[in-house]
């Protein structure tokens, strides 16, 4: 670990080096103002609305004649996407939760390498929205709950990118917060909540690290399509915050050229479909969109490539290898460090690799290596190391790495199940189909159907019929032939709902891509059980699948058996790039029967560790009593199987924390009420700015794991808190100082946590917000000085009727702890006057 920690220090030293050294060749504003004015003065009205749609799915266009190259992007934010093998990075919800912001920018950094390989440009990274609700298909690529912490990841990443002259793209600008809808939904905020929770991260990437990009979501926000809300566009980002760049569109995110023109949009993706020449040269004609907005947006794009140097200079660096070695190190750090420890009853991890004579590496996610989430961020690295490679590779010959294929053959179970239409009736059930998606008035047609297997695609049930917005019923008898527990699996593109003996044991009413919902009961042998399946179709393909498999099945015939004779069972359960990706949101319980697979693993063998696969929480109440050990891995990248091992056996000590709140059931949630629309397609945020750890510290309801947890190998203290008031130019920073040591006997980091608490406000506040934190390696008996600082806009809110940050006279609460629920040391701070709050961090 000492090798580690010099090579760290190198590195960040040659990253200020590298980053202060490409400010300095960077040309000075004056220079670029004037070669941006000479170069419009020969541009042609059609040629500057040409420039502001993009060609070819990921360039700008270009302008031969004068000089202005075409700009070329990639996708992100786990890697340098679009132009073949690279380096695969962790999701950001794992960089996150290793609370290390200097890590954060080596990781910009080693991608703004990988872009230049690759001579791209303009990288579509980080994502920046916030983890609302769990089933997000898109919280894995986010930086999670608290929008502290994910400003202090945004900035890093974007500072070591831009270190690397590659432009970052700061992304979804805003409240993009579910996959569901996302084309047509409206997230309705209210002011201070936008202010307070959703747009910090985006403040802080412009206001700090200068972002070159932002790119507007695909959602409606309080009822205007990002890609034309003045409001957010114009007034807040680029007027209040003075951002200077590229406000580029995600790609087909469009949907009207004057509007977008006129609401602040200056680059059309992935082409120019709405602001085109057609629909521009009319709307300037007749004073709808004036000579003057075009040109800020040309300014913008031409600022950019002058800035950086892009115009008339070739950006593939050919000295920087496509094959990343050292980014395969910092992926294996940002793993490790990434790791959260949930749950180790007993001292059980680490595991003694000395002791140990053979183990099992099992589960859904132990092979192939899964190493992020679906959809555009989603790499393809040069190779990838699964869980059951890494500990195999790690353990090698000594010790037996035993392993099996866990069948849970979700696509195969509808053909071969057999349903009665009644209980001593013809095999199939009836069937009863809408032409709405409500399963409103008479059917449109009423069949029996053999098998629920359909895969409609883009037509429709039935000839003549519906191709999109139907619906169905099927009601029967399911007769099991022995006595035992069933799975019931349901795979559908859109929503269904399942009822067993009129208990609804499934409900997953809502659109999204083919999905995978399991329910488990126990059954008799021979007793006709009544089902009922309703399901609904909201666009787009249709496909709709039913069956029921009995539970040893789907365990395999080998996997139990197995568990049960070996020293210990990683059991590697989760997500995968099926059944959690952009386009869809996931469910809260885990996919393909893996409850039961984890229970009927643990009632055999007493040392079961579950490693989670995920971008957030998971409904655990089925099992987590049961197993000793729980580790949450999110998704680990490329490197991701052997920093487990590296983990599991010790050689660190886990030293991630929850970047989120964990619930115990969904129904816990500060969302759950309205994360999903009830009408109308508006989504309201009632919790407003009571999300995550800010609900639970004033609820009665508590979470299962608080935002900032996570458990060692080691045990630190805390002592000598010290607040004082910081002689600057800032007469309102405050300087918070304490001690932390390593008590325990392994070395290991600390992520200490600093929590500011507002009681005397004349507007509702949360408990206490994080407002600083700092992770801190120690060798056992070591004891470091932390020291923070906090500034004005540490204790302010947003004064929504004089549109400002605002802090209030009074004493404020200064909390440390190792956690959002366990404060170690408390103090506090009197703020003497009122006044706005101008600083940012």
């Amino acid at each position: 670990m000492l090798r580690a920690r010099t090579i760290f220090s190198i590195l960040l030293v040659a990253f200020a080096i590298r980053t202060a050294a490409a400010q300095a060749q960077r040309p000075a504003p004056a220079h670029v103002e004037k070669r941006i004015d000479a170069l419009l003065a020969q541009m042609t009205l059609e040629e500057k609305i040409e420039l502001i749609g993009g060609t070819n799915s990921f360039y700008t266009r270009s302008i031969s004649r004068l000089g202005i190259t075409s700009l070329k992007m990639s996708d992100g934010p786990l890697g340098v996407h679009d132009y073949g093998p690279t380096t695969a990075y962790v999701a950001g919800i794992d960089l996150a939760a290793s609370w290390d912001a200097d890590l954060a920018r080596r990781v910009g950094a080693s991608m703004g390498r990988d872009a230049r390989a690759r001579g791209v440009n303009i990288v579509l990274a980080p994502g920046l929205n916030i983890y609302r609700a769990p089933m997000n298909g898109r919280n894995f690529e986010y930086f999670g709950e608290d929008p502290y912490l994910a400003s202090r990841m945004a900035v890093g990443v974007v500072e070591g990118m831009q270190s690397e002259d590659v432009i970052a793209t700061v992304k979804h600008f805003v409240a993009n917060n579910m996959e569901y809808g996302r084309n047509d939904h409206s997230s309705d905020v209210d002011e201070r909540t936008l202010r307070e929770i959703y747009l910090p991260a985006f403040e802080a990437a412009v206001r700090e690290a200068h972002v070159g990009a932002v790119m507007d979501a695909y959602n409606l926000v309080n009822g205007e399509h990002m890609t034309q809300n003045a409001h957010l566009n114009k007034e807040i980002l680029k007027g209040e915050w003075g951002f200077d760049g590229i406000l580029m569109s995600d790609w087909g995110a469009t949907h009207d050229g004057v509007a977008a023109a006129n609401g602040g949009l200056d680059l059309e993706m992935p082409s120019a479909v709405y602001m085109t020449p057609e629909t521009l040269l009319p709307a300037i004609k007749e004073g709808r969109v004036s000579v003057a907005t075009i040109d800020d947006k040309v300014r913008r794009i031409l600022r950019m490539g002058i800035r950086f140097g892009f115009f008339g200079h070739d950006q593939t660096d050919p000295d920087i290898p496509l094959y990343n070695q050292q980014g395969r190190e910092l992926v294996r750090e940002e793993a490790r460090d990434g790791m959260v420890l949930l749950k180790n009853k007993g001292g059980l991890l680490p595991l003694d690799k000395t002791k140990l004579k053979t183990i099992a590496v099992i589960g859904p996610d132990a092979y192939p290596a899964v190493i992020g989430g679906g959809g555009s961020s989603l790499t393809q690295p040069f190779n990838q190391v699964s869980y059951l490679e890494g500990i195999s590779n790690y353990l090698g010959p000594r010790v037996k790495v035993l392993s099996a294929v866990d069948s849970v053959p979700a696509a195969d179970v509808a053909d071969k199940t057999e349903f009665r239409t009644s209980s001593d009736g013809p095999i199939g059930l009836e069937g009863e189909y809408f032409d709405n998606r409500d399963l409103e008035g008479a059917p449109a047609v009423k069949r029996v159907d053999p098998r629920i297997d359909f895969e409609w695609g883009d037509g429709s049930y039935a000839p003549g019929h519906a191709v999109d917005n139907f619906s169905a019923r099927w009601t029967g008898y399911y007769i099991a032939k022995m006595t035992g527990d069933y799975t019931f699996y349901v795979s559908a593109d859109d929503g269904v709902r399942l009822y067993l003996e009129n208990e609804r044991i499934i409900n997953d009413w809502t659109a999204h891509s083919e999905t995978v919902d399991v329910a488990t009961r126990h059954l008799e042998a021979g007793k006709p059980y009544a089902v009922k399946l309703e399901y609904f179709e909201g666009g787009g393909e249709a496909t709709a699948r039913f069956g029921v498999i009995n539970t040893a099945e789907v365990l395999g015939r080998e996997t139990k058996p197995l568990a049960a004779r070996v020293d210990a069972v990683i059991l590697c359960v989760g997500f995968d790039p099926s059944t959690e990706s952009e386009g869809f949101d996931r469910t809260f319980h885990l996919p393909n029967g893996q409850d039961e697979l984890i229970r009927q693993i643990a009632s055999v063998n007493k040392n079961v560790i579950v490693v989670l696969t995920a971008g957030g929480n998971v409904d655990m109440t089925g099992w987590l009593d049961r197993v000793p050990a729980l580790l949450d891995a999110w998704y680990p990248g490329q490197e991701g199987g052997t920093a487990l091992a590296q983990i599991l056996f010790g050689d660190y000590s886990p030293s991630g924390k929850l970047p989120a709140s964990f619930e115990r059931r969904w129904e816990d949630d500060p969302a759950f009420h309205s994360y999903y629309p009830q009408s109308d397609k508006r989504v309201a945020y009632t919790e407003g700015i009571f999300l995550g750890y800010r609900y639970y510290e004033k609820s009665t309801t508590k979470p299962l794991f608080p935002f900032g947890f996570g458990l060692s190998y080691t045990r630190f203290q805390y002592a000598n808190l010290n607040v004082s008031r910081r002689q600057s130019d800032d007469p309102d920073s405050v300087a918070v100082s304490f001690d932390v040591k390593n008590i325990g006997t392994r070395a290991g980091a600390e992520v200490a946590e600093l929590y500011v608490g507002d009681s005397h406000s004349s507007v509702p506040r949360p408990v206490k917000e994080l407002k600083g934190f700092a992770k801190v390696f120690l060798q056992p008996g070591e004891m470091k000085r932390v020291n923070l600082m906090l500034n004005r806009r540490s204790f302010s809110y947003y004064d929504v009727k004089n549109k400002q940050w605002t802090a209030e006279p009074g004493e404020f609460s200064i909390l440390v702890g190792s956690s959002s629920e366990k404060i170690e040391l408390t103090g506090s701070f009197t703020l003497t006057k009122a006044g706005p709050s101008r600083a940012l961090k």
